[in-house]
């Protein structure tokens, strides 16, 4: 059976893709960057936030439009129509990250004939894992997610075998996920920096990102901060990560370890890359023991 896929977050597109469902795939949100062969495709969504605004602004307007109950993002009810789709993928985990589950029923009883909403909410590395096994149930690619599934665990573990045969001390890590106002990670973050041999020490696995002030971090006595922005590249978490940390509040941690991180790629989205995050995590806490990330992905602030 083919399918006429929307997606309607990042990291289902690329399950999908990983599942080798791409083709099925009739449209996308407009944050939908990877992997590049969905680029071309309809975006169905908009953004009411400028992402090119500063941290403080892109915050404030996100409170702004909840409080006021309006949707951050909005999706095109008419070419979802147009588009018959067979399944919609959204998510239940957050309200300012991508359209809701409950934005996405409300439209139900326009789209005829109905088309399935497979909601993702996976909020642990286990619980992302199970999204994409329901990710392949819902497409009849159940053994290809087995297979996706089986490849991730695996460099999971040769990751764990590496630091285990080493010996390897566990090192402190904060991961700063939005730098005006201050978050620290939650979800599966916490779980990526265990699985690369850190010890989290301001986040707990399965809780929401929380806010905190620069003491805090401080008092948390980390050995190494990973500066990794919700939806940012590397460019730009380099380049506002060294602002942050060049400011008096900040003047505590001159020297401590700090590296910026693409958490637009590694840490912000619920799929298969979270292998990729643990592999680099890894490579930044332990450099004896594992090659040095790409570029991309990784910078060093100090």
């Amino acid at each position: 059976m083919t399918h006429r896929i929307v997606s309607l977050l990042p990291a289902a597109t690329e399950v999908v893709a990983a599942i080798g469902a791409a083709t099925e795939l009739v449209a996308v949100s407009h944050e939908c960057d990877f992997p590049s062969l969905v680029q071309h495709l309809p975006r169905i969504t908009t953004s009411a936030v400028d992402p090119h605004g500063a941290s403080r602004e892109i915050d404030d307007a996100v409170r702004r439009l909840s409080s006021a109950g309006l949707p951050v993002f909005a999706l095109d009810a008419g070419e979802l129509v147009r588009l018959a789709p067979t399944l919609i993928i959204t998510q239940t985990l957050c309200d300012v990250c991508a359209v809701s589950d409950g934005d996405v029923r409300a439209m139900d009883s326009v789209l005829q004939p109905a088309p399935r909403i497979l909601a993702l909410g996976g909020s642990t590395l286990m619980g992302v894992w199970s999204d994409i096994a329901a990710v392949g149930d819902a497409l009849g690619r159940n053994a290809a997610a087995a297979t996706l599934l089986q490849q991730l665990d695996a460099r999971l573990d040769a990751v764990h075998g590496t630091l285990k045969a080493a010996r390897a001390p566990r090192r402190r890590v904060a991961v700063i996920e939005w730098l005006d106002p201050l978050y620290v990670a939650g979800h599966w973050t916490p779980e990526l920096v265990r699985r690369a041999g850190g010890v989290d020490v301001l986040a707990e696995a399965g809780s929401h990102s929380v806010q905190v002030e620069a003491h805090r971090v401080r008092d948390a006595a980390p050995h190494v901060l990973l500066i990794a922005p919700c939806g940012f590249g590397v460019d730009r978490a380099a380049r506002e990560g060294a602002a942050l940390l060049a400011s008096e509040e900040w003047s505590w941690a001159e020297e401590i370890e700090a590296w910026a991180l693409d958490g637009n790629a590694l840490t912000s989205r619920p799929g298969p890359r979270l292998a990729d995050a643990v592999e680099v995590i890894a490579a930044l806490l332990t450099p004896r023991l594992f090659a040095a990330p790409p570029a991309l992905y990784a910078r060093r602030l100090q």
